[in-house]
């Protein structure tokens, strides 16, 4: 399973490497592989259909302009585009700061009969490995590291809301996602 992961991971670096060298056909690839996992994060976040498909086309647009840059020795294809994909659908919950982040719907409501990009990403293995991961984190600091990644709460709030210190809720998160990244690279 590693070996096939790992060749996968080296696939999407070399086409997100040549996207940056304006090769279509390797960014036509690059976003059949790799469109519904965003799409999932995005959905995740935003939980509105038509802002995460506005937000991902922004992303592949974005990525288009700014491939040239991914540098795959800091990290990931997957890494780089879902930490772009996570930025701007957080910078998509800020632009609309006066709805509310909990919204009571959740994403089976949301999603018509056909199985979207958002369901096949969720119902996938890295998904599952992913929940698996934060399930072993701290109540508090799993619903802080939730709150963080999927509605775009900053620190600052994040702290005010569980009574702590700046500081202390800054640690947490950070220890959290070493707990994460140590579950998800084992």
């Amino acid at each position: 399973m590693t070996v096939t992961r790992t060749a996968e991971h080296q696939q999407l670096d070399r086409l997100l490497l040549q996207s940056g060298r304006s090769d279509q056909q390797a960014f036509a690839e690059l976003y059949r592989r790799t469109s519904s996992k965003l799409m999932g994060v995005c959905l995740r976040m935003l939980r509105d259909r038509g802002a995460a498909e506005e937000v991902l086309q922004e992303i592949y647009i974005t990525v288009w302009h700014r491939a040239a840059s991914f540098d795959a020795a800091k990290a990931s294809a997957m890494t780089w585009l879902t930490t772009m994909s996570r930025n701007k659908a957080i910078d998509r919950l800020r632009q609309h700061r006066e709805e509310r982040l909990d919204n009571p719907l959740t994403l089976d409501e949301m999603v018509d009969d056909q199985p979207s990009p958002g369901a096949n990403a969720e119902n996938s293995q890295e998904y599952r490995r992913l929940e698996s991961c934060l399930d072993a984190l701290e109540p508090r600091q799993r619903r802080s590291v939730r709150e963080a990644f999927f509605s775009g709460a900053t620190y600052n709030e994040l702290a005010a809301r569980c009574d702590v210190p700046l500081g202390t809720m800054k640690s947490w998160i950070r220890r959290s996602l070493m707990q994460l990244r140590t579950c998800l690279d084992s």
